[in-house]
């Protein structure tokens, strides 16, 4: 553990817990009843799920019809497509459980798809499980930007700086891209925010007649799941928060990629022991010790980064920034690591040879669903000499990251201010949450979860899990296994019983 994630720990768990520690019954609401009938007009006519979304058998899709714009409610209306696996215990049914994906731009559809039927088990059948896929994505009406294709590359739409560190075509490219949203995203672009997402929460809720909704939130619907527990606390019954950005209402999404780049420096020494375990074959064995790992890593990248992006026949090829993006993504999970270990021993032996490779695309509905929510949801800087002096300063601190994280992107040429101001969480409201935080976690980092704990006080308790990656509740066992079955069995307590740890808790 680096001195920075004791630091962190250290605050979170001052007083905390050991994982025997005694436990209290979270004053909560009984069972659910049946609320007053929805909003005019909604209703859910549920049918068996497309085959493509595969998943559990006999779960429920509906489609509900939503106004585009909750200030007028008779105007123009979107459809969200909901999903439903209902519980298979009827005598322990307790309510409905709300599955909220991240993103922004994730599927709850298919999430709850992938994973209801372990929820349920786990849950003992005390919930029927609920999700959507919020507007613009999947089954709901969807946005668009009508982005150029190469301004959909994963490392051109997440502004990654040139290999001297200069910004300039990131400029370039942020202010085409927000050119295009503005001129293409009309008023579905303009309503992808998280408020509006809280306000289809509780539509949902109203339309299956529930005076509360239980939520397990992730990633970013971590942040959503908060704002509706903020907004709606009397509406609310178990609320669990898994992998949490910090909330402060000035920067939010903004915020959330900054902390990338400590992220990525907390979980990379995990990938650095699995790249030089001796078990390893010579594909995948990128140094002799761990310690050896990261300086191969950012030499390699170096060199690659003298690599232009297509060959002479206009094929694609690894450069820089492409190997620096995929060894970020494959910190999300253990799984990932061979993947980006064996690009990286293939690139280190290439020598002068250019390395094939295919770029990451994202279609153009997914990246209008993140452009609108990230620039929607609060005012970015106009300042490009304050992104450029961020730049400079992040490369020399988190050389894996090179500066992507605090980069300009589109929003800093976003023409419209927030419809709604970003929710501020607060103490104020029922002590009905519990957060589960991998303490080396890429995306959320530990250190911002820790601002979430902060602001939510006694409202929350915290079980930080001493392991690597994103996402902690019902996550692979495959690595740390002890303390995520810990965490999986604290988790589930507190959904299924109403019990939370009395204190901040650790499972080692």
């Amino acid at each position: 553990m680096n001195l920075t994630q004791r630091t962190a720990l250290t605050l979170a768990l001052s007083s905390a817990a050991v994982v025997t520690a005694s436990v209290l019954t979270v004053p909560t609401a009984t069972a659910a009843t049946a609320a007053p009938a929805g909003p005019a007009g909604s209703s859910l006519s549920w049918k068996p799920c497309p085959a493509d979304l595969g998943g559990t058998a006999g779960t429920e899709c509906a489609d509900l019809s939503l106004p585009l714009d909750y200030r007028a409610p008779d105007g123009p209306q979107v459809t969200i497509a909901v999903s439903r696996l209902r519980s298979d215990r009827p005598e322990a049914r307790r309510g409905t459980l709300m599955v909220v994906p991240g993103g922004p731009g994730g599927s709850g559809r298919e999430r709850l798809a992938r994973r209801g039927a372990q929820l349920r088990a786990a849950t003992g059948g005390a919930y029927d499980l609920v999700s959507l896929d919020p507007r613009g994505v999947g089954g709901s009406t969807h946005a668009g930007c009508g982005l150029e294709k190469d301004d959909l590359e994963l490392t051109h739409l997440r502004a990654w700086p040139a290999a001297d560190g200069s910004i300039d075509a990131n400029v370039t490219r942020a202010r085409r891209i927000a050119d295009a949203c503005t001129r293409n995203g009309g008023a579905m672009l303009r309503s992808l925010s998280t408020a509006n997402e809280v306000r289809d929460i509780d539509s949902i809720r109203q339309a299956l007649g529930e005076k509360k909704l239980s939520l397990w939130g992730t990633s970013y619907g971590t942040y959503v799941t908060a704002s509706y527990a903020q907004t709606h606390p009397g509406r609310t019954d178990r609320v669990l928060l898994d992998s949490t950005g910090d909330p402060d209402p000035s920067r939010v999404g903004r915020g959330w990629l900054a902390n990338m780049a400590g992220g990525a420096d907390d979980r990379f020494p995990d990938f650095a022991r699995w790249a030089a375990d001796p078990a390893r074959d010579r594909r995948h064995r990128i140094a002799e010790r761990p310690e050896d790992v990261r300086g191969v890593v950012l030499a390699v990248a170096r060199k690659l980064d003298q690599a232009p992006e297509q060959d002479a026949a206009g094929r694609p090829r690894l450069t820089g920034n492409r190997l620096r993006e995929a060894l970020l993504q494959s910190l999300y999970s253990d799984a990932a690591f061979a993947d980006v270990a064996r690009l990286v021993v293939t690139a280190r032996d290439a020598g002068d040879t250019p390395v094939p490779y295919d770029p990451v695309y994202l279609p153009d509905a997914d990246a209008a669903v993140f452009l609108g929510v990230v620039c929607n949801d609060v005012r970015w800087p106009r300042s490009l000499p304050s992104y450029a002096r961020a730049v400079a300063e992040d490369r020399r601190a988190h050389p894996l990251t090179a500066g992507m994280p605090v980069n300009v992107e589109a929003c800093a040429f976003w023409p419209d201010g927030p419809a709604d101001k970003p929710v501020r969480i607060t103490p104020q409201g029922p002590s009905n949450v519990l957060m589960v935080q991998n303490l080396r976690d890429p995306a959320t980092p530990h250190r911002g979860a820790l601002k979430m704990r902060e602001a939510l006080g006694d409202r929350a308790r915290m079980v930080s899990v001493d392991a690597g990656g994103h996402g902690a509740y019902l996550a692979s066992r495959d690595t740390d296994a002890p303390a995520r079955e810990c965490a999986d069995r604290l988790a589930t307590a507190f959904l299924k019983d109403g019990i939370r740890p009395d204190g901040d808790t650790l499972c080692r």
